[in-house]
């Protein structure tokens, strides 16, 4: 059966699928009476949880989660993190909102932190730095630009040029490079998995539950496919999929990409991943290809985005192929083990919907490609003010808030002219 409230993926995550097999929990059933219910087991929803159950110990908390965890969008993504954003330009206002901004990432980084370590979670989690790659002239003036920024901030870093690439990352594919030291690379299936198994006592994860509909009479009355839900407050992490429900149709926009994993290299070929034995590359331009190794032996590959409906699967592969082996021309002979798309919500503004949307009614969404500490921080504070002890504009003070979003035809109509446009620019960088 196919719901349509959610992201239904035909393929397997490829970093899930790398993993040992795991027990989905149990499905919701019946009749269940909550005092909170968190729609979504991804890194908003979880940390929303967890927030919930440390402030509320009492306090019965359900999570439903859609599919089973570890497939769903969390797990899906490259797995890049950082405890710090860089500034945007050099100047104060632009430093000061980086300040600003980084004293959420901070506290963010800290609450997930806090059960990876406490629970020995075992996510990869490894210190990578970050490497901003140009491989275009105006990609070089891109990096150039926050290269200006990181030194006016006074943060270390290195700029590299192609043989410096070459050494260390195996590539000559790009031009320069801008190398910064605040960022880590993790796995993220299993970080999320290992969020999921770890949840307080007081907490019951329902997995293959899917919300089919949503309704306040009193409190708030969710159906599943085998359970009815009330509760007097539900909170949604559900990013783009809220819109199914009837909230947000005017905020945000359902983006696809896609990535994919090699299959192992031999230990020949496996030299030229380059002498670092952990990097991720980000590329300058926005719709460019995102590049990380991953243990060893193999390599990540992140490109294509499509809007609201996801790409033939044969295209992916192609066009994922062509990306990996223009960078890797020495590795032409190996293929992918894993192909694997997902989606995230985008706004036109670039900050997120965020606070209560009505009475016992708050939401998270808009994450902008990036999650897992920024969706930690969001859920964990979205907990709070449902507790009454977080306002809105403390958080929206320095996010912002998603602004209005054309309605249909006029939104396909504008993301394709955008996207042609941008993949334009983007030249060598895809």
């Amino acid at each position: 059966m196919k719901h349509p409230t959610f992201p239904l993926y035909t393929d397997r995550c490829g970093f899930n699928a790398l993993l040992p097999p795991r027990a989905a929990s149990a499905p919701a059933k019946g009749d269940i009476t909550a005092d909170y219910v968190v729609v979504g087991a991804g890194y908003t929803g979880l940390a929303a949880a967890r927030r919930l159950a440390q402030l509320q110990p009492q306090a019965r908390i359900i999570v439903i989660e859609a599919t089973e965890v570890g497939e769903g969008s969390s797990g899906r993504n490259s797995g890049f993190a950082s405890p710090r954003d860089l500034p945007s330009g050099p100047s104060d206002a632009d430093r000061k909102r980086a300040e600003a901004l980084n004293r959420f990432t901070e506290e963010g980084w800290a609450w997930l932190m806090a059960p990876i370590e406490a629970h020995g979670i075992d996510c990869g989690l490894q210190a990578s730095g970050r490497i901003k790659a140009a491989a275009t002239d105006l990609g070089t003036k891109q990096v150039r630009a926050l290269e200006a920024a990181v030194k006016a901030a006074g943060l270390p870093h290195q700029l590299w040029d192609r043989s410096a690439l070459q050494e260390r990352i195996g590539t000559s594919y790009y031009q320069m490079a801008l190398y910064t030291e605040d960022g880590y690379l993790l796995d993220p299936a299993a970080l999320i998995r290992g969020l999921a198994d770890t949840l307080p006592a007081n907490v019951a994860l329902h997995e293959n539950t899917p919300l089919l509909s949503m309704q306040r009479q009193g409190n708030w009355h969710l159906e599943t496919p085998a359970a009815r839900i009330t509760a007097p407050s539900v909170v949604m992490a559900t990013n783009a999929a809220i819109r199914h429900f009837g909230r947000l149709r005017d905020r945000l926009v359902t983006i696809y990409t896609y990535a994919a994993i090699t299959e192992a290299l031999n230990a020949k070929d496996a030299l030229q991943l380059g002498s670092m034995p952990v990097w991720g590359l980000l590329p300058s331009h926005r719709l460019g290809t995102t590049v990380r190794r991953v243990g060893p032996d193999r390599l990540l590959v992140r490109s294509m985005y499509a809007h609201e409906r996801p790409v033939p699967a044969p295209r992916v592969r192609e066009t994922l192929l062509s990306c990996f082996h223009r960078r890797y021309p020495g590795l032409a002979h190996i293929g992918f083990d894993q192909v694997w798309g997902g989606t995230t919500a985008l706004t036109m503004n670039g900050a997120p919907w965020w606070g209560q949307v009505e009475e016992g009614l708050y939401a998270s969404a808009g994450c902008n490609g990036s999650g897992i500490v920024k969706g930690s921080i969001l859920g964990k504070r979205l907990a709070e003010l449902a507790l009454g002890q977080c306002t809105q504009d403390q958080v929206r003070a320095t996010w912002g808030l998603a602004n209005w979003v054309a309605p249909e035809p006029f939104r396909s109509i504008g993301f394709e002219l955008i996207a042609f446009r941008e993949r334009r620019l983007a030249g060598l960088e895809a």
